[in-house]
């Protein structure tokens, strides 16, 4: 990432030439996580944005679905256009059925403006806890309860390590939560660590999901990220219903080159070796949560 004294971290693009894995994508594979930018001047970026977003739109993303053989994708809106969801539902409007959204929405949204958002493709709201940015946790539990009548889900960026009682904090929220990049776990840990064994609790009590994605936000290691295996590893023993997986494209923030996002498809190879498993974190379980027709 680059910086200046007038604008947040420029971060630089992705690969656009993402290499298909090895295997072979089941029909409805689903890319759970990825973030889509409009033009600046279309869709304006928000002052206190963390980063300046590479230029990359829908049509680069829905290429890079396309060539590691995924039929549908989630957006998550990205912070660099704050609670200005337009983008988000353009996108999903311009997939022709084949993407749903995340939206970012503040604490004082309209019930009005919740219908608009949930009858244009979008299936709940995320809270990022990393960066204390948005509406934080007593503020998302408040709007969990609005969203409840539309079958939204609460989305969290959040540090593992932090949650020792994820299972009790989360077990009595009306809705059901997604735990984002497998709780991001710190890998000198382990999977014993408390956090991540509540992780393991949460998702057992069928209320809570988790995906795998991103290791390179936690890993310590160079690809494929093998002290992240672990991890994946646990997760798709102790509930593999609850389990999405996604790209994280196009890799924001990152320090260092940019992986090139087949990467994060073969890496299935290896954390979900079950062909039939994978198709159910791949098709299945996204289908269900998101609400593909």
């Amino acid at each position: 990432m680059t910086t200046n004294s007038h604008e947040p971290a420029k971060c630089a693009g992705p690969d656009l030439a993402p290499r298909a894995p090895s295997f072979k994508m089941p029909a409805g594979a689903t890319d759970c996580h990825a973030h889509v930018f409009g033009a600046k001047e279309k869709y304006g970026w928000a002052g206190d944005r963390l980063y300046t977003p590479p230029p990359v739109f829908l049509k680069d993303y829905l290429a890079m679905l396309d060539a590691l053989g995924s039929a549908r994708g989630v957006i998550v809106q990205s912070g660099v256009h704050g609670t200005n969801n337009d983008v988000l539902v353009d996108s999903i409007a311009a997939s022709n059925g084949h993407l749903r959204g995340i939206a970012l929405i503040p604490a004082d949204i309209t019930d009005a403006e919740l219908d608009r958002l949930n009858a244009a493709g979008v299936r709940g709201f995320r809270a990022n806890l990393v960066a204390g940015t948005g509406v934080q946790f007593e503020a998302s539990r408040k709007l969990a309860s609005r969203v409840a009548r539309l079958g939204w889900h609460v989305q969290y960026l959040l540090d593992i390590e932090k949650f020792p009682d994820l299972d009790r904090v989360l077990g009595d929220f009306p809705v059901e939560c997604m735990i984002d990049h497998m709780g991001r776990p710190d890998t000198r840990g382990g999977t014993a660590a408390p956090g991540f064994q509540a992780l393991i609790r949460y998702l057992q009590s069928g209320r809570g999901w988790s995906k795998l994605s991103a290791p390179y936000r936690t890993s310590r290691e160079a690809p494929p990220y093998a002290d992240i295996t672990k991890f994946a590893h646990a997760l798709v023993a102790a509930a593999p219903d609850r389990l999405v997986w996604g790209t994280d494209w196009p890799h924001v923030m990152m320090e260092g080159a940019v992986p090139n996002t087949g990467i994060f498809a073969e890496l299935l190879a290896t954390w979900v070796p079950d062909e039939a498993v994978r198709k159910r974190i791949l098709v299945d379980n996204p289908a269900r949560l998101y609400r593909f027709d």
